[in-house]
This record gives C-alpha cells, sequence and structure tokens, in this order.
C-alpha cells in the first residue's frame, strides 16, 4: 500500500528503487516468469508481508519491482490507484491490497499454512490483524511524520501502549503470537518490527526491546524468522527511503497524506 510523488530536490535522500542485501539475493532468485507475479517496491512494508508469506508457503512466484512513484501501466492496469503490492495470478486474476493478498495465498493451499486450523483461533487473528491495520500501523506513521517534540513524545507513548496490547494478547510463552511457529499476526506485525530497529530508532529514538520481555523475544523471533530475513534490505535502505516520511515532507505518499489528515490508511 504504497504511493509516493517525486520532490525533484537532489540535496534530499531518495527512496531506493532496489533492494539491497538478503532481499536483492531473493529477488534475483525470483526473477524468472511465473505464473504467480507479485508487483512490489523493495522499501514498501505492505509489499513485505505478501512477500514474506510467498517465502514462507514456498509458493513459485516472480517477483517484478516497480516504482510506484511513477505508477507504470502494469501496476495501474491491476490497481487504478497505483498503490502495491499487486498480484497477478494466470491470465485473468489480478488483486491488491496486502492482507487480502495474504489471505488469498492461504485459500491456494499450498505450503505451510500460516492461519491456525480451527475456526475459532483463525477468528482471533483475523481480530488482532484488523488492530495492527487500525491501530498500530497509523500509529508507526504519526509518530514518524510528527515534527515536534511535545507529539513525538506523545505518539511514542501511544505506539507503545497500542503495542503492549498487543502482546498481553499473544501466546505468553512465544515466541510467536501463536507459540513456536510464525503465523498470520506475526507476518501482519513483521515488516513494522523490522522498520521499529531500522526507522523509528535512527530519525526518532525508538528503544531497542528490553531483554528477557516478552517482546522482545517476540522481535528477536521476527527478525530471525529466514522468510522475514529473505525480504529485508540492508539498513541504509530504510533510512534513506524513510527520510522523507520523517521530515514530513509534502507529497510523500497516499499513506502520508492520510496520517496528516487523521483519516484511515488508503
Amino acid at each position: 500500500m504504497t504511493d509516493a510523488s517525486q520532490n525533484g530536490n537532489a540535496t534530499k535522500k531518495t527512496y531506493h528503487k532496489k533492494a539491497t542485501g538478503d532481499a536483492l539475493l531473493t529477488v534475483e532468485q525470483h526473477s524468472k516468469e511465473e505464473d504467480l507475479q507479485i508487483y512490489g517496491s523493495c522499501f514498501c512494508p505492505f509489499v513485505q508481508r505478501a512477500w514474506i508469506s510467498l517465502e514462507h508457503k514456498g509458493i513459485p512466484y516472480q517477483y517484478i519491482e516497480v516504482d510506484p512513484y511513477k505508477k507504470p501501466k502494469e501496476l495501474t492496469d491491476i490497481n487504478p490507484r497505483g498503490l502495491v503490492p499487486a498480484i497477478r495470478h494466470g491470465p485473468s486474476f489480478s488483486m491488491y491490497e496486502s492482507t487480502v493478498i495474504m489471505e488469498y495465498f492461504e485459500d491456494l493451499g499450498e505450503g505451510s499454512s500460516l492461519f491456525p486450523p480451527d475456526a475459532q483461533t483463525k477468528a482471533i487473528c483475523r481480530l488482532w490483524t484488523d488492530y495492527i491495520n487500525r491501530i498500530i500501523v497509523p500509529g508507526f506513521y504519526r509518530l514518524l511524520q510528527a515534527q515536534e517534540e511535545e507529539k513525538q513524545l506523545s505518539y511514542s507513548v501511544e505506539l507503545r501502549d497500542a503495542i503492549n496490547k498487543l502482546v498481553e494478547a499473544a501466546n505468553s510463552e512465544g515466541p510467536f503470537f501463536l507459540g513456536n511457529s510464525i503465523g498470520f499476526v506475526d507476518v501482519q506485525m513483521a515488516p513494522w518490527v523490522v522498520r521499529l530497529r531500522k526507522v523509528l530508532g535512527p530519525y526518532r529514538g525508538w528503544p531497542n526491546p528490553e531483554p528477557g520481555t516478552r517482546w522482545c523475544k517476540w522481535v528477536e523471533a521476527i527478525e530471525n524468522d529466514k522468510s522475514v530475513k529473505a525480504t529485508t534490505s540492508d539498513d541504509g535502505l530504510y533510512l534513506d527511503s524513510y527520510e522523507r516520511y520523517a521530515e514530513n515532507r509534502p507529497n510523500t505518499s497516499q499513506v502520508a497524506q492520510a496520517v496528516n489528515e487523521g483519516r484511515g490508511l488508503p
């Protein structure tokens, strides 16, 4: 769910158009044409959700990097708003929105499921997925985009409290949300766990998890998961790509604009 617009300021750091590190190796391994194609942007957390899901399940796919600032036709043919991620599967099916895409991958019945088998626990996962999307993700951007110190302090407390509520809902032993194995809620949260350290840490002083806590155990499990690592670029990519959010530059993205206007994320 990323969109952006060029600002033309050559003195500013800009967004990256190519993955780096482990993520670049994964892109190269999935460059040949496949029936399932995912259109993504290397810095986008919403893309990373769907990408982690594909890696975890081992579904054959082709990764196609697109520039959402320029909205190529192959992307707008799928999603007229030009937001990523977007997928094509076969000659006639296409879809967008990261959570919907992840559920579609689950319904294909291929690879290891991220959902639990029973309906009640699955419903709980959907409930906390909604919580992440409505509360935690907007809270991340509010803090990152806030320019006044007073607002930064306030939004930091709000985000910490929101994360604590999610942690309290998780399995007490962990390390993941439901226990020993990574699941749907973990993958929904994973890109922002990565960006807490790589983005909010440098730009807003977000602290590393306190050793020995349930939150620390969860963060370490997510960061060390092989599918998360395979879709994560080097630190510099995130520092460069999120500087425009940290400075709250005009026309940064539809996400940034929605946060500034107090609307729900697009």
